[in-house]
Protein backbone atom coordinates (compact mmCIF):
# COMPACT_ATOMS: atom_id res chain seq x y z
CA UNK A 1 0.00 0.00 0.00
CA UNK A 2 1.50 3.00 -1.39
CA UNK A 3 1.44 6.08 1.61
CA UNK A 4 3.61 9.40 2.12
CA UNK A 5 6.80 10.48 2.95
CA UNK A 6 7.41 10.61 6.63
CA UNK A 7 9.89 12.29 8.24
CA UNK A 8 10.59 12.05 12.26
CA UNK A 9 12.93 14.49 14.20
CA UNK A 10 14.09 13.64 17.52
CA UNK A 11 16.78 14.76 19.61
CA UNK A 12 20.20 14.07 18.75
CA UNK A 13 20.70 11.13 21.71
CA UNK A 14 17.06 9.72 21.48
CA UNK A 15 16.29 10.43 24.76
CA UNK A 16 13.25 12.05 24.43
CA UNK A 17 10.64 9.87 25.94
CA UNK A 18 7.98 11.67 23.58
CA UNK A 19 9.92 10.97 20.43
CA UNK A 20 10.15 7.59 21.89
CA UNK A 21 6.22 7.62 21.80
CA UNK A 22 5.89 8.68 18.34
CA UNK A 23 8.24 6.16 16.85
CA UNK A 24 6.98 3.27 18.67
CA UNK A 25 3.69 4.63 17.55
CA UNK A 26 5.00 4.59 13.60
CA UNK A 27 6.82 1.56 13.92
CA UNK A 28 3.42 -0.08 15.60
CA UNK A 29 1.36 1.10 12.46
CA UNK A 30 3.80 -0.40 10.16
CA UNK A 31 4.97 2.98 8.52
CA UNK A 32 8.10 3.60 6.51
CA UNK A 33 9.80 6.63 7.63
CA UNK A 34 13.02 8.63 7.75
CA UNK A 35 14.54 9.44 11.01
CA UNK A 36 16.37 13.07 11.62
CA UNK A 37 17.82 14.45 14.47
CA UNK A 38 18.64 17.72 15.58
CA UNK A 39 20.94 19.16 18.72
CA UNK A 40 18.68 20.67 21.11
CA UNK A 41 22.26 20.96 23.62
CA UNK A 42 23.33 23.32 20.97
CA UNK A 43 20.18 25.48 20.10
CA UNK A 44 19.77 23.62 16.47
CA UNK A 45 15.70 23.82 17.54
CA UNK A 46 15.98 27.62 17.91
CA UNK A 47 17.38 28.15 14.58
CA UNK A 48 14.64 29.50 12.13
CA UNK A 49 15.90 27.66 9.36
CA UNK A 50 14.61 24.51 11.36
CA UNK A 51 11.41 22.70 10.41
CA UNK A 52 9.70 23.05 13.77
CA UNK A 53 10.63 26.72 14.77
CA UNK A 54 7.49 28.49 14.09
CA UNK A 55 5.56 25.63 15.65
CA UNK A 56 6.72 24.71 19.45
CA UNK A 57 10.41 24.67 18.92
CA UNK A 58 10.31 21.13 20.26
CA UNK A 59 11.33 17.60 19.48
CA UNK A 60 9.37 15.26 18.21
CA UNK A 61 8.16 16.80 14.48
CA UNK A 62 6.68 14.96 12.12
CA UNK A 63 6.71 16.07 8.55
CA UNK A 64 4.21 14.19 6.21
CA UNK A 65 4.12 15.61 2.62
CA UNK A 66 5.14 19.15 3.63
CA UNK A 67 2.45 18.99 6.63
CA UNK A 68 4.23 19.35 9.98
CA UNK A 69 3.17 18.34 13.48
CA UNK A 70 4.78 18.44 16.91
CA UNK A 71 3.22 17.30 20.74
CA UNK A 72 3.59 13.59 20.83
CA UNK A 73 0.51 12.81 21.77
CA UNK A 74 -1.26 14.94 19.14
CA UNK A 75 1.00 13.22 16.51
CA UNK A 76 -0.23 9.92 17.73
CA UNK A 77 -3.77 10.65 17.47
CA UNK A 78 -3.19 12.15 14.34
CA UNK A 79 -1.30 9.17 13.25
CA UNK A 80 -4.44 6.91 14.36
CA UNK A 81 -6.64 8.67 12.58
CA UNK A 82 -5.00 9.05 9.44
CA UNK A 83 -3.85 5.52 8.97
CA UNK A 84 -6.91 4.07 10.41
CA UNK A 85 -8.00 0.50 11.56
CA UNK A 86 -8.17 -2.16 10.00
CA UNK A 87 -6.13 -1.24 7.11
CA UNK A 88 -3.34 -0.03 9.49
CA UNK A 89 -2.55 -1.51 12.50
CA UNK A 90 -4.11 -0.18 15.93
CA UNK A 91 -2.55 1.83 18.78
CA UNK A 92 -5.34 2.73 20.44
CA UNK A 93 -8.30 0.85 22.31
CA UNK A 94 -10.93 -0.11 20.30
CA UNK A 95 -13.58 0.32 22.58
CA UNK A 96 -14.12 4.33 22.99
CA UNK A 97 -13.82 4.49 26.87
CA UNK A 98 -10.92 2.61 26.62
CA UNK A 99 -9.01 5.15 23.93
CA UNK A 100 -10.32 7.89 25.91
CA UNK A 101 -8.73 6.38 28.97
CA UNK A 102 -5.61 5.59 26.98
CA UNK A 103 -5.72 9.64 26.17
CA UNK A 104 -6.26 10.36 30.04
CA UNK A 105 -3.22 8.34 30.84
CA UNK A 106 -0.72 9.83 27.86
CA UNK A 107 -2.06 13.45 28.94
CA UNK A 108 -1.13 12.70 32.59
CA UNK A 109 2.06 11.57 32.32
CA UNK A 110 3.27 14.36 30.06
CA UNK A 111 1.18 16.97 32.83
CA UNK A 112 2.31 15.47 35.72
CA UNK A 113 4.82 13.62 37.84
CA UNK A 114 7.44 16.55 37.60
CA UNK A 115 9.84 15.49 40.07
CA UNK A 116 10.45 12.03 38.80
CA UNK A 117 10.81 13.60 35.51
CA UNK A 118 13.59 15.74 37.03
CA UNK A 119 14.94 13.44 39.52
CA UNK A 120 14.80 10.50 36.74
CA UNK A 121 16.24 12.17 33.25
CA UNK A 122 15.59 9.91 30.28
CA UNK A 123 19.58 9.04 30.74
CA UNK A 124 18.72 6.63 33.33
CA UNK A 125 16.71 4.89 30.60
CA UNK A 126 18.53 5.18 27.48
CA UNK A 127 22.12 5.80 29.39
CA UNK A 128 22.28 3.92 32.41
CA UNK A 129 23.16 7.16 34.27
CA UNK A 130 22.30 6.68 38.05
CA UNK A 131 20.64 9.21 40.65
CA UNK A 132 20.64 9.89 44.16
CA UNK A 133 18.12 8.76 46.27
CA UNK A 134 14.48 10.45 45.66
CA UNK A 135 13.88 13.36 47.43
CA UNK A 136 10.75 14.24 49.35
CA UNK A 137 8.87 15.36 46.34
CA UNK A 138 10.23 12.82 44.33
CA UNK A 139 9.13 9.71 46.97
CA UNK A 140 6.09 11.60 46.98
CA UNK A 141 5.27 11.72 43.22
CA UNK A 142 6.64 7.94 42.76
CA UNK A 143 4.14 6.47 45.55
CA UNK A 144 1.41 8.71 43.35
CA UNK A 145 3.03 6.89 40.42
CA UNK A 146 2.35 3.33 42.08
CA UNK A 147 -1.69 3.96 43.42
CA UNK A 148 -2.64 5.14 39.81
CA UNK A 149 -0.64 2.61 37.54
CA UNK A 150 -1.66 -0.27 40.45
CA UNK A 151 -4.95 0.93 40.09
CA UNK A 152 -4.79 0.45 36.15
CA UNK A 153 -3.20 -2.65 36.53
CA UNK A 154 -5.34 -3.66 39.35
CA UNK A 155 -6.15 -7.29 37.74
CA UNK A 156 -2.27 -8.22 36.84
CA UNK A 157 -3.02 -7.54 33.17
CA UNK A 158 -0.06 -7.10 30.74
CA UNK A 159 -1.47 -4.55 28.83
CA UNK A 160 -3.47 -1.17 30.49
CA UNK A 161 -6.52 -2.35 28.82
CA UNK A 162 -6.73 -5.65 27.50
CA UNK A 163 -4.86 -4.95 23.80
CA UNK A 164 -1.97 -3.26 23.85
CA UNK A 165 -1.80 0.31 23.58
CA UNK A 166 0.77 3.31 22.84
CA UNK A 167 -0.21 4.51 26.53
CA UNK A 168 1.45 1.18 27.17
CA UNK A 169 4.86 2.30 25.88
CA UNK A 170 4.72 5.95 27.51
CA UNK A 171 3.73 4.08 30.80
CA UNK A 172 6.43 1.89 31.18
CA UNK A 173 8.60 4.67 30.26
CA UNK A 174 7.77 6.75 33.63
CA UNK A 175 7.52 3.72 35.72
CA UNK A 176 11.18 2.85 34.18
CA UNK A 177 12.66 5.54 35.46
CA UNK A 178 12.52 4.38 38.69
CA UNK A 179 12.98 0.61 38.07
CA UNK A 180 16.32 1.28 35.88
CA UNK A 181 17.79 3.38 38.80
CA UNK A 182 17.39 0.29 41.20
CA UNK A 183 14.53 2.49 43.26
CA UNK A 184 11.52 0.23 44.75
CA UNK A 185 9.11 -0.40 42.70
CA UNK A 186 6.33 -2.52 43.59
CA UNK A 187 6.93 -5.89 42.24
CA UNK A 188 3.70 -6.58 39.59
CA UNK A 189 4.44 -2.87 38.24
CA UNK A 190 8.46 -3.44 37.64
CA UNK A 191 7.18 -6.73 35.80
CA UNK A 192 4.74 -4.66 33.90
CA UNK A 193 7.37 -2.32 32.76
CA UNK A 194 9.73 -5.10 32.09
CA UNK A 195 6.98 -6.73 30.37
CA UNK A 196 6.88 -3.67 28.06
CA UNK A 197 9.80 -3.13 27.35
CA UNK A 198 10.14 -6.38 25.28
CA UNK A 199 8.30 -4.97 22.63
CA UNK A 200 9.99 -5.04 19.56
CA UNK A 201 9.25 -1.33 18.65
CA UNK A 202 10.56 -0.18 21.76
CA UNK A 203 13.64 -2.09 22.13
CA UNK A 204 14.27 -0.76 18.11
CA UNK A 205 14.37 3.08 19.95
CA UNK A 206 15.98 2.02 22.55
CA UNK A 207 19.14 0.99 20.28
CA UNK A 208 19.29 4.19 18.71
CA UNK A 209 20.01 5.44 21.64
CA UNK A 210 22.30 2.81 22.61
CA UNK A 211 24.45 2.91 19.03
CA UNK A 212 24.98 6.89 19.63
CA UNK A 213 26.27 6.16 23.36
CA UNK A 214 28.71 3.67 21.87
Amino acid sequence: MSQPVITLWSDANYFSPYVMSVYVALKEKGLNFSLKTIDLDSGQHQQADWQGFNLTRRVPLLEIDGFLLSESSAIDEYLEERFAPPVWERIYPHDLEKRAQARQVQAWLRSDLMPIREERATDVVFAGAKRPPLSPAGQAAAQKLFAIAGSLLRDGQQNLFGEWCIADADLALMLNRLVLNGDAVPEALADYATFQWQRASVQRYVALSAKRAG
